[in-house]
């Protein structure tokens, strides 16, 4: 599967430029949001080829009076794909009904096993949760659905807000010091957005591999010997986390929950080597002294990996198999916060994707959300980068709104446009579903394809070759992990850290030097003989940014890429921690290095040979 084909040729011809055919257009998320009907179908693809698109998502949403995944709502599919290949446009898919993605409607939750859990850890002892997984497990079997089970008890003294002590305790025992905890999971309660169901455990492999048979096998029944021709990709939307919640204060009482599944304190063990429940209060409360956590760095790197290899990672193998991209993109990926509550780590989720994809709502300037997918791109040697764009820019966004953000999008690497959004009808919710609705219902709608021809002539060009990136950045996303303690102890050096970072990508961006996020977690399966190579990418410089702590693997790989005639560039503090443990290595290696402040003067003056 290729979905530049055309790129092989030695030259740009001059006519493609002129005229780029389906694969350099956009294709914009298609709402199916009533009652499907062929002569609807074949009208509104008519109007995307007037528009200057490609091609077209199939998105059901809200609205939509055809069963969703049913046999009418295929034979649509197929109908949509036919008219798509006699018009020399492509017919790109989307595996959910609305989103986030992973309940295929309600179709993997009716199973009570899959629905998405959290460990609420609360000052009440409630006893309508069941008594123990097991018993859980019994009430599951006898076809009731459980809230959820205990699964332990803890006893916690704070001393100026710092745990001073805990321990695991017997449930009904009295408590031995300190405040009584207890720690239950509890799964995700029904909802009519979900179709009476609930969202899915992202965690979990088995929840996933009933996903993929449900949507993914359904579509190859239906479309298999199109995979890869007029059908390139299915789009994957916004799957998370639930929600990490932090304490609000130390001392307080209120509950609080974090991600989990069944299995979470058996793969933390085989990982490494730790009892995940036995440390559990460290990873809410802060330790004393300002020391820090093991157990909490390994929760937020273990939550990650889980999420990568339950999630993505099959679906983007079966797409591979059934030769297809996977592409799409995840929720809340700009910021360290946003990424820590409901995706751990957004680059390493990118690691197995065929397209990586970003979402880019309201015109925010999220560089950061772009340039964390295009790094992973980039460095994975993907063909492009795919964005859902203009979604919530209101009816009055105009065309300069249009092409002002597309330009800078398609600056950072985008070449898969997906518009958001074109709706078959207004009616009902329609009319307010995060519009602008780029589609026939908008009076400028005939005057679009100057619009979308002049970035499928930019992609012409921007997808063939190859980018030359002269910095590396090391994402900082572990060190932040180790300030997520309680909001009056720790928000305010996370927002402070926040705030660092989008600074740090602006000083280089706006200082007209392109650079690549470096993934810690990605990086081991990246590196290559050339000790400046990182995937497919080499660089001249590596910078270190005000991070807290390194992975000793990262450390072995600065080490070589010094050796091997690299700069390595500490911005900021310098690491006194390795693998969170205290360490002098980094700060012995740093003595060799360029150190630097991190501000904006000084970090381009230090790269001025990067130029």
């Amino acid at each position: 599967m290729e979905l530049y084909p055309q790129n092989h040729s030695p030259e740009l011809s001059a006519a493609l430029f002129r005229e780029p055919s389906a694969e350099y257009r956009g294709a914009p998320f298609w709402g199916w949001n009533c009652r499907l009907s062929r002569p609807l179908l074949a009208e509104e693809i008519a109007v995307f080829q007037r528009m200057g698109f490609g091609g077209f998502h199939i998105h059901a949403r809200v609205g939509l009076d055809t069963p969703y995944l049913g046999e009418k709502f295929m034979e649509c599919v197929r109908f949509s794909d036919r008219e798509a290949k006699r018009r020399n446009m492509l017919c790109w898919l989307y595996d959910e009904d609305r989103f986030p993605s992973g309940f295929a409607g309600g179709q993997v939750t009716s199973d009570v096993r899959f629905r998405a859990r959290q460990l609420l850890l609360s000052r009440k002892d409630d006893p309508a949760f069941a008594s123990s997984r097991e018993e859980f497990g019994r009430r599951v079997d006898a076809g009731k659905k459980p809230r959820g089970y205990y699964l332990a008890s803890y006893d916690v003294e704070l001393e100026h807000g710092r745990l001073k002590r805990y321990a695991r305790a017997a449930r009904q025992a009295p408590p031995a010091f300190g405040r009584r905890w207890h720690a239950f999971v509890r799964l995700a309660g029904e909802d009519a957005y979900y179709n009476g169901q609930t969202y899915v455990d992202v965690l979990n492999p088995q929840a996933v591999r009933r996903f993929i048979r449900i949507t993914h096998e359904r579509y190859y029944r239906a479309l298999g010997p199109e995979f890869g021709r007029s059908v390139p990709a299915i789009f994957t939307d916004e799957p998370q986390l639930p929600r990490e919640w932090t304490l609000p204060f130390a001392e307080s009482d209120a509950d609080t929950a974090i991600p989990f599944t069944d299995d979470l304190p058996e793969t933390f063990r085989h990982a490494y080597g730790e009892d995940l429940l036995a440390g559990l209060p460290e990873i809410l409360w802060e330790l004393p002294e300002s020391r820090v956590s093991t157990v909490r760095y390994h929760y937020h790197d273990h939550l990650a990996e889980r999420f990568a290899a339950a999630y993505m990672d099959p679906i983007a193998a079966w797409c591979g198999a059934h030769g297809i991209y996977a592409t799409g993109h995840y929720m809340s990926e700009p910021s360290l916060f946003s990424q820590t509550i409901r995706l751990g780590e957004c680059m390493r989720l990118y690691r197995r994707f065929q397209l990586p994809g970003v979402d880019i709502l309201c015109d925010d300037k999220e560089f950061s959300t772009l340039k964390q997918a295009a790094s992973v791109a980039r460095q994975c040697g993907r063909e492009g980068v795919a964005s859902e764009l203009y979604g919530v820019t209101n009816w009055d966004y105009d065309f300069k709104g249009h092409k002002l953000q597309g330009d800078w999008q398609a600056a950072l690497g985008v070449t898969v446009r997906v518009p958001h959004l074109t709706h078959m009808t207004l009616a009902g919710e329609g009319k307010r579903d995060w519009p602008a609705c780029i589609g026939y219902q908008s009076p400028w709608f005939a005057e679009y394809a100057a619009m979308e021809t002049h970035f499928a002539r930019l992609n012409t060009a921007l997808t063939r070759g190859r980018p030359i990136v002269r910095v590396g950045v090391i994402h900082p996303i572990e060190s932040y992990w180790l300030m997520f303690g309680p909001d009056d102890q720790t928000g305010a050096e996370r927002e402070d850290y926040d705030a660092q970072f989008a600074a740090l990508i602006r000083w280089l961006l706006c200082g007209q030097i392109d650079f690549d996020f470096i993934s810690e977690s990605l990086l081991p399966r990246l590196q290559r003989e050339d000790p400046r190579a990182v995937g497919a990418m080499r660089y001249d410089a590596v910078v270190v940014p005000d991070c807290r702590t390194l992975r000793a693997g990262t450390l072995a790989f600065l080490q070589k890429f010094r050796a091997g005639g690299g700069r390595v560039i500490f911005a900021g503090g310098v690491p006194a921690l390795l693998d969170a443990k205290p360490s002098g290595l980094v700060r012995g290696f740093a003595a060799g290095c360029t150190a630097i402040r991190l501000s904006r003067s000084e970090l381009l003056a230090a790269l001025e040979s990067c130029r």
